[in-house]
């Protein structure tokens, strides 16, 4: 389902959507951006509410302080930039061990692993004072042009993340590293036990949508975050309201059903899951669920109202190959082996190897 189709969901749908829309509508025309550092284009944003609940400003060396942080993580690329206080996540971690004792880590095994510093950054890092976040938008042009071909996500399309966000965050925590004051830290692009969406919402950047996704107004849900840990104290953000309402669009929308609540997946019945993690063979009865989708999935965040407002990335890192969004289904089909490597050479489609996207062909239903 597209996005702009969210509005004939149903009759309760599209009643729903149509004051959920207007509210959107309202708070991006407004202005009304629950950000500190936010740019929209080349217009920077600034943050909603009264206040902040750790007055840091007056422990923050002046020679380093949140604000500059996030003017120069906007140099460097970055579509967002917020703060949070190094601490234990006690709720999130109790919701953790819920989803892991669920088994809805599937296959996962790693997920379970170091769960204490997951939610404790303190352990992963010792001495961090200071969690900075930040966004980096991979939201496309285009998209594929045959509506037959099997479905890429779209963070896909171009080069790996882990590469691109890597390389800013690296620049930005040299930055820090090369100030006058003392200062010590380490940069995370998912690839650490630590749970980025949630120090992202802590930050102000979003709130986690009942898809998983972090959601940030006028940004949407195609945003890649990084992490930085540092041993400083300096000025923290606010976290922002939930602003999913009563809308279920995601919910509904998933074909494998694997959104069995709000804000809880069931990565085993997740098609992203099937496509990525999964090395064991599909039933039939799952197969029809993939949905035409080759490599990981967008559907929960395409029917996403948030996402109506989402603009187009600046990464030219993030751009498709010549020809990738051109392929047609008989294209798809009969990929070869010297065509995979020529489109996906920097891809994270790489992750599962030319024999994993053939087999993944393999399971789509007609």
């Amino acid at each position: 389902m597209r996005t702009d189709d969210a509005r004939h969901n149903g009759q309760r749908g599209y009643r729903l959507s149509n004051a959920l829309f207007a509210e959107i509508d309202r708070v991006v025309d407004a202005g009304m951006w629950a950000v500190a550092g936010l740019r929209n284009g080349t217009k920077e944003m600034k943050a909603i509410g009264a206040g902040n609940p750790f007055p840091s400003k007056d422990l923050e060396n002046p020679a380093l302080t949140a604000a500059a942080i996030k003017e120069e993580a906007l140099r460097f690329g970055f579509d967002g930039c917020g703060i949070s206080r190094a601490e234990a996540l006690d709720e999130d971690a109790a919701r953790l061990q819920k989803w892991l004792d669920r088994g809805y880590h599937a296959s996962m095994a790693y997920m379970g692993r170091h769960a204490h510093k997951r939610v404790d950054p303190t352990r992963l890092f010792e001495g961090a004072r200071s969690v900075i976040s930040v966004l980096l938008n991979y939201y496309p042009s285009g998209t594929q042009t045959d509506p037959r071909a099997p479905v890429l996500a779209k963070y896909a399309y171009g080069k790996d993340y882990h590469t691109v966000v890597r390389e800013k965050l690296n620049r930005l925590l040299e930055w820090i590293l090369s100030g006058s004051a003392p200062v010590h830290g380490r940069a995370f692009v998912d690839t650490a036990p630590l749970l980025e969406k949630a120090w992202a919402a802590r930050a102000g950047l979003g709130w986690i949508g009942k898809n998983t996704c972090l959601i940030s107004p006028g940004k949407g849900s195609f945003c890649f975050i990084g992490t930085l840990l540092v041993d400083i104290p300096l000025q923290y953000d606010n976290p922002v309201d939930d602003l999913c309402g009563d809308c279920t669009f995601c919910i509904d929308a998933c074909p494998a059903k694997a959104l069995v609540a709000p804000r809880t997946l069931d990565a085993g019945r997740c098609i992203s899951y099937w496509t990525i993690e999964n090395k064991a063979a599909i039933g039939g009865a799952f197969g029809d669920r993939l949905a035409n989708r080759v490599f990981g999935c967008d559907i929960c965040q395409d029917v996403c109202p948030w996402n109506r407002h989402a603009v187009p990335h600046r990464e030219k890192d993030f751009d498709a190959p010549p020809g990738l969004l051109e392929m047609t289904r008989e294209d798809w089909f009969n990929l070869n082996e010297e065509q995979y490597g020529r489109l996906f050479q920097h891809s994270a489609v790489k992750r599962v190897g030319f024999e994993g996207l053939k087999r993944n062909l393999d399971r789509i239903v007609d």
